[in-house]
């Protein structure tokens, strides 16, 4: 969606809302001529704020840049801050933190147990009795699998690298 920002004013609005304020202009293009007539200015996008930890990038207006050219502002706000409900419980910044933390390693918990439980599943018929593989090659499947059952006791756990998974045999 493009947007234009007026030059007297500061107003920003979008193509077709500029459109609407001048019905008694045709627009056949968009260029430099069509704006200088409506005195506006192309809205250029911008790539949104680094952001840390709990931190989400929102836009903020518009800004000039070093070119002169008008564009997208984004800044860095925290997704949380302390609150009060209601009943006058207060909960901190921190708390809220940890809280959607912890719901974070719940949900990648939950997936790696998914995909631990699968390469066990797919692994099973390493240890049956008729099983093709030799002693040693059963030895060896039935430590990965044991590894895969004590990822969760890795410290790492739940945000394991690729490295942290064991390799099949």
């Amino acid at each position: 969606m493009s947007e234009y920002r007026e030059r007297t004013s500061g107003e920003v609005k979008t193509q077709s809302d500029w459109k609407a304020s001048f019905s008694n202009m045709s627009f056949s293009k968009w260029n430099a001529n069509v704006c200088d007539a409506m005195n506006i200015d192309p809205v250029l996008p911008s790539p949104p704020a680094t952001v840390g930890a709990y931190q989400i990038s929102v836009r903020d207006g518009v800004e000039q840049d070093s070119k002169g050219n008008w564009v997208e502002r984004f800044v860095a706000r925290d997704m949380f801050s302390d609150t009060t409900d209601e009943d006058g419980k207060k909960t901190t910044k921190a708390e809220h933190e940890a809280a959607y933390q912890a719901t974070l390693d719940a949900k990648t918990a939950e997936g790696h147990r998914i995909t631990r439980n699968k390469l066990l599943d797919d692994t099973d018929w390493t240890q049956m009795n008729d099983s093709p593989l030799s002693n040693e090659d059963k030895t060896a499947w039935a430590t990965y699998r044991n590894e895969l059952r004590n990822l969760p006791d890795d410290d790492a756990w739940p945000n394991l690298s690729d490295e942290d998974w064991p390799v099949s045999p």
